[in-house]
């Protein structure tokens, strides 16, 4: 069974899994505007995935025994300068996804909790992953520059994406 404060924090991050779709949702939005299929793809998939997080760890919590209360999100930004900002923001949302995961770690591993901390290394793992990917799009952003060719052929790429990674 859950200590409730576990309980509590598990609780949080299915709230966090949840913003940061809703984020991703709002950054595909942009990129449709300016009509970048591929980007907005990429979100689309990426906003898939975090959903998807979040059904792992609400089914872990019931699992255990254990309310799933489930909170308000935020609203999401949705005012974009430019791809190479969202991509810079994916990045350092997905850093700050490392950090509460990792706290949550810390503290499964503070109660003794075992069972939850086997859960989270899945999570630690996939946010190597996660980190990973938005570091390689920016890198290429960066490396497009201005030029429009480069982005169509980025946007082509990533409209590759078929299922969430």
């Amino acid at each position: 069974m859950l200590s409730k404060e576990i309980q509590d924090a598990l609780n949080d991050q299915i709230k966090n899994e949840y913003f940061a779709s809703y984020t991703y949702l709002s950054m595909a939005a942009y990129c449709e505007s300016i009509n970048m299929q591929g980007f907005a793809n990429w979100m689309r998939m990426q906003s898939q995935e975090e959903l998807t997080h979040a059904m792992r760890i609400f089914d872990y919590v019931l699992n255990r025994d254990g309310r799933v209360v489930l909170q308000s999100i935020g609203k999401p930004q949705t005012k974009f300068k430019s791809l190479k900002e969202i991509f810079q923001l994916v990045l350092d949302q997905e850093r700050e996804v490392t950090g509460m995961i990792n706290r949550l770690y810390e503290q499964a591993l503070s109660e003794n909790d075992h069972a939850t901390s086997v859960e989270l290394q899945w999570f630690i793992q996939e946010q190597v992953e996660e980190e990973k990917s938005a570091q390689e799009i920016l890198d290429k952003l960066n490396l497009a520059g201005d030029s429009s060719s480069a982005l169509l052929i980025l946007d082509t790429q990533l409209s590759e994406r078929s299922t969430a990674a």
